[in-house]
This record gives structure tokens, C-alpha cells and sequence, in this order.
């Protein structure tokens, strides 16, 4: 155990240094949710839009950025690089979990930077409830950095199946949320869609939190909603890195 914490560590630090070195990166990830923010929070009604709207960005930000990480496990296959890390003394499930975690520090820099973007436009802050959305955010981030890493790794050569499948899902889990639009009014079949996408109590603890009802129902849905994703993902994924050759 003690083995696999320092190479999780070694591998962690590994994946951190380029986004240290390049932050710019992290931020332009977050173009196309701040252009949702700007283009559709004027659209919705009420005062307190940006309320409901926010935090909803913020798991979109989530999602467009830990989704894609696996395409940086493709590059490493197509040079070489991931091969090399193969034959070192680390152990296989430490190369898909310090992976994993380092998705969990652009996720506080991008909602970090979209929250202070909302404020002077009265996005009203819950510092306690955001710490702790935060944390429900990290566990949903390592699962989702896992199942991409997992679908990197049965893409291999394949770049174009990575993308396809990427882009295929993206989206309905996106709309399926909520994250727009409120699906209230709804149809029957939208609503059933919804309830069994694991992103949408996660949407709505996020919003809950941030909006300081932190011992909300939907809160303690979201924290399991985000365990269990985080679960899988890491299960799924050391079996694929274990598998890998």
C-alpha cells in the first residue's frame, strides 16, 4: 500500500508539472462554459437566475475538461511514452490513479475563476456550501478522468472511436442534467432519462451547496451520485491499465 501511494504520487506529480506550466491550457478549456454562462443565463427568468445557473456551469466545466483528458493518454500511446511508463517499477493502478487526481486541480481552478467571473454581475457566494460542492466535484472529477483514461485505453490507435463515443455521450449527459434548462415541465420519458443519469444529483447538490443548504436531500443524492461514479470510474479503469500492454 505504502508502494502504491508514492508512485500514485510520482504519477500525480508527473501529469500536474505541464498544467503548472502551462495554466493558459486550463483556462481555455473553460471557453465554451463561459460562452454557455454569457449566452444562456440572460435567457432564464428571475433574479436569482445565476443562482440556479452557476453551479450548473461549473459541473459542465467538469465534465468538457475531464472528459477529453483521456486524448492525452492517446498521445502518450501514439509516441511511445506510455509504453516507456509500462516497463518502469510503477505499479500499473498507480499510472491510472495519480492520473485520475491530478483532474481534480484544474476542476478548483475553473470554478474558482467562473464564480469570481459571476460575482459582480450578483452571483451571491456560500463559502462553506461551495467548499463542500467542491469536494462532491472532486470525486465525480476522478471518476470521470478514470473512464476517460479507460476509453483511451480500448481506443489505443483508434483516435477517431475516442472522439466519436467522447462526443456522443457528452452532450445527452449534459441536456439529461439540466444543466441548461430546467426539465420540470418536461416530458414523462425526459424525466425517466433524467433520474438515471448520475449527473443530474450532482447538478443539483452542486446547486444546493452553493447556494449555502448544505444538509439539503439533494446533497446527500449528489455526494453518492459522485462516490459511485468515482468508484466505478477507478474500478474500471485499474482493470484496463492492469490489462494494458
Amino acid at each position: 500500500m505504502t508502494s502504491l501511494v508514492s508512485d500514485t504520487r510520482v504519477v500525480f506529480s508527473r501529469e500536474l508539472r505541464p498544467v503548472l506550466r502551462d495554466p493558459f491550457s486550463v483556462i481555455f478549456s473553460m471557453i465554451q462554459p463561459l460562452f454557455f454562462l454569457a449566452l444562456f443565463a440572460p435567457l432564464l427568468p428571475g433574479d436569482n437566475s445565476l443562482q440556479w445557473f452557476v453551479p450548473g456551469i461549473i459541473v459542465m466545466s467538469c465534465l468538457f475538461g475531464s472528459s477529453m483528458t483521456g486524448s492525452n493518454l492517446l498521445f502518450e500511446m501514439q509516441t511511445g511514452s506510455h509504453e516507456r511508463m509500462l516497463v518502469t517499477p510503477l505499479r500499473r493502478p498507480a499510472l491510472l490513479i495519480g492520473r485520475a487526481l491530478k483532474e481534480i486541480v484544474p476542476m478548483f481552478v475553473q470554478a474558482g475563476v467562473i464564480v469570481a467571473a459571476c460575482i459582480p454581475f450578483g452571483f451571491e457566494l456560500h463559502l462553506a456550501g461551495a467548499l463542500l460542492g467542491l469536494l462532491v466535484m472532486a470525486a465525480f472529477c476522478i471518476g470521470l478522468g478514470a473512464l476517460s483514461y479507460t476509453l483511451a485505453l480500448a481506443s489505443k490507435s483508434k483516435e477517431w472511436l475516442f472522439w466519436t463515443v467522447q462526443q456522443t455521450l457528452i452532450f445527452p449527459l449534459l441536456l439529461l442534467a439540466g444543466v441548461l434548462l430546467p426539465l420540470d415541465d418536461g416530458p414523462g420519458w425526459l424525466k425517466a432519462l433524467s433520474k438515471i443519469n448520475p449527473m443530474t444529483y450532482v447538478v443539483n447538490a452542486e446547486r444546493a451547496l452553493f447556494n449555502g443548504d448544505v444538509w439539503a436531500r439533494s446533497t446527500v443524492e449528489g455526494l453518492i451520485a459522485a462516490v459511485v461514479v468515482g468508484a466505478v470510474g477507478l474500478t474500471v479503469g485499474v482493470r484496463a491499465m492492469k490489462r494494458s500492454d
